[in-house]
């Protein structure tokens, strides 16, 4: 039996790599998801990719509140309520020294992350029932720190912050909420990323440095990230709430 038989997933982040793995996942487990993406374009097209009767999409910044309101009322229109809710909007931030860091990137990168997952849980919990699961997308920079990633990493220590309480307000409601934390992934996303390092590791190559700091000795693939969603969103993490889960490869081992 599929997994997500009929459940409804609203999936912010859609038409990226990681969202549109977890939307093929949860789509093959029975699923029927909402993707959100800020470009109509890109969602059109990860629509189409996905071929399913099951799939919409409805573009949306998920740090605006009037937004976020219509992406949860359309798929409660849709589907009749929200059983999933993966938060996974992000934007990387620029890489830099703290005196020169700029105040406005400071608070465009904690708007997505950290106002859009609030936003996102706060619209969609009032539609969700007993066996509901919210996932925050955070990343192995919400477990550590690194210098120049002032935005990026201040932003996904602050969800885990986020996850907790509301985790622990709905689980009486027998919602669960959680953070997955992915390590480096073979993407666009993380390339860029490593690019905006290499200047800070004398212009070396930051991926293989990157691979060598990680036991396994490559990135992950976002298919591996949405294996990870797919067991949060699920009843096979029944009794998982307030729990941070790491998929990195052994990188902060």
């Amino acid at each position: 039996m599929a997994i997500l038989k009929d459940k409804v997933c609203i999936v912010t982040g859609g038409a990226g790599s990681i969202g549109g793995a977890i939307a093929r996942k949860f789509l093959d487990e029975g699923a029927k998801v909402l993707l959100v993406d800020l470009s109509e374009q890109a969602l059109e097209q990860a629509v189409a990719a996905l071929a399913s009767p099951h799939v919409a999409a409805v573009p949306a910044d998920v740090g605006d509140d009037e937004q976020t309101q219509a992406f949860v009322a359309a798929a409660v229109e849709r589907w009749g309520r929200v059983d999933v809710l993966i938060c996974n909007a992000g934007n990387a931030g620029p890489i830099g020294g703290i005196e020169d860091y700029p105040v406005e990137a400071m608070d465009d990168v904690y708007r997505v992350h950290v106002r859009g997952a609030f936003l996102g849980s706060k619209h969609a919990i009032p539609h969700m029932a007993e066996g509901s699961s919210i996932v925050i997308m955070s990343s192995v920079a919400g477990l550590g720190g690194s210098p120049g990633v002032y935005a990026y990493a201040t932003a996904k220590h602050a969800q885990v912050g986020l996850m907790r309480s509301i985790a622990k307000e709905v689980a009486k409601r027998g919602i669960r909420v959680n953070t997955l934390h992915p390590g480096p992934i073979d993407n666009s996303f993380q390339t860029e990323i490593e690019r905006s390092f290499s200047p800070l590791i004398g212009g070396g190559d930051a991926t293989a440095l990157m691979n060598s700091m990680i036991p396994m000795g490559r990135h992950g693939e976002a298919s591996e990230i949405a294996q990870a969603a797919l067991f949060l969103a699920s009843s096979m993490s029944s009794f998982t709430t307030g729990s941070v889960l790491v998929a990195d490869g052994g990188f902060t081992s």
